[in-house]
């Protein structure tokens, strides 16, 4: 076990725990006011982050130092869990509906799940063990349905509704089949198909249109669908270079919508200034890149279609969220990793790098540092 431990990547290992500590510290101040007024009790979402920290830690160092072949044989199972649990939230008496969509289950005790958050992380499992099927069959039919069975919870996601995570997980589907091997053909019709979808999913739905109109033109609506990105822009934009200081934000006092949650780094800029958020892009491009330096010296197909499928969705999700906040893509409620308050997102996240770090300890030990 102790050479297990000592074999990951200690320099990805400490950017996550920078990055966790980061989020507490993040959570605490964008939530404080937020949660005396609606939970009477100001430190709520700061102890239930630290709570979720501890988990996602446990989870973190478990998932690194098991034997990696457990984790590929149970990478089916982990999908049909996970997207049986998705579906389970539609089912009335099991979901609960929040913010006018249906993506959680009640545990106990005040704590929920969204399921979807693992499914995006056991997906790359099961692409994993979908390219040996292939490899042995040699199939392109076969391969078909087996994508197709992939795909079987989209239709549930866009039910709930989470355009976020059918759009990141059908991108990874993407990405995976261009890297290894799909003739490029085949890719820039299935891209061509993807964004036609896209388009008619944005038209089909009145709210997802009214979003696009104000990403185009968010002071057209600047007390309706333009609003929330009017504010982190505002947030921005008083943070200067240094910021206002830790907790003198005054975006999360009730202006901010989501300030703890999806629009947290709006927060840190407003706080830190675009020294700090500098600070933070440096620390999740290393954290991709190095990942991405791991992958290559992996040797093993099925590891390296895990570990890019991984990798992929760390990046989308990154990328997404700030590129929202800055006003740079549509409103979409996805998680900025480590940072915004959810268990959910910081659990599914630690186990994401669990298993990265399990492949590069597995098969590339030499590149720990």
């Amino acid at each position: 076990m102790k050479n297990r431990l000592y074999n990951i990547d200690k320099s990805i290992l400490l950017m996550i725990l920078t990055l966790m500590g980061v989020g507490i510290v993040s959570v605490y101040s964008s939530s404080f006011i937020f949660a005396i007024e609606e939970k009477a009790d100001g430190l709520f979402f700061f102890k239930k982050q630290l709570l979720f920290c501890f988990i996602g830690i446990a989870v973190l160092l478990a998932s690194a130092v098991i034997k990696l072949d457990l984790i590929k044989k149970f990478g089916f199972i982990l999908w049909v869990v996970f997207g049986a649990l998705t579906v389970a939230t539609l089912i009335p008496g099991v979901g609960v509906r929040s913010g006018g969509a249906s993506r959680w289950i009640h545990l106990f005790s005040g704590l929920y799940i969204e399921p979807s958050e693992f499914l995006k992380v056991s997906l790359p499992l099961l692409l994993g063990s979908l390219f040996i099927v292939y490899e042995k069959v040699k199939s392109r039919a076969s391969f078909a349905w087996l994508v197709a069975l992939a795909a079987l919870p989209f239709p549930v996601l866009l039910k709930q509704p989470d355009f976020g995570s059918f759009a990141v997980l059908l991108t990874v589907i993407l990405i995976t089949l261009f890297v290894f091997g799909l003739n490029w053909r085949w890719v820039s019709a299935a891209v061509g198909v993807t964004a036609l979808a896209f388009v008619y999913l944005v038209v089909k739905e009145p709210y997802r249109m009214k979003r696009m109109m104000a990403f185009l033109d968010p002071w057209s609506e600047m007390s309706g669908s333009g609003y929330q990105m009017i504010q982190s822009l505002l947030s921005f934009h008083s943070g200067g270079i240094l910021g206002a200081g830790l907790g003198e934000g005054q975006g999360k006092l009730f202006f901010l919508p989501e300030a703890h949650t999806d629009f947290i780094l709006s927060v840190i800029g407003e706080e830190t200034g675009f020294i700090g958020v500098t600070i933070l892009f440096l620390i999740y491009g290393f954290l991709i890149l190095r990942s991405f330096q791991l992958v290559n010296r992996v040797k093993d197909l099925q590891s390296q279609v895990i570990a890019v499928g991984l990798v992929s969705i760390f990046s989308i999700q990154v990328l997404t969220n700030m590129c929202v906040v800055l006003g740079l893509l549509p409103t979409k409620g996805l998680a900025l990793p480590f940072l915004s308050y959810g268990g959910s997102s910081l659990i599914s996240t630690c186990f994401l790098f669990g298993i990265l770090l399990n492949i590069q300890r597995t098969h590339a030990p030499r590149a720990s540092s």
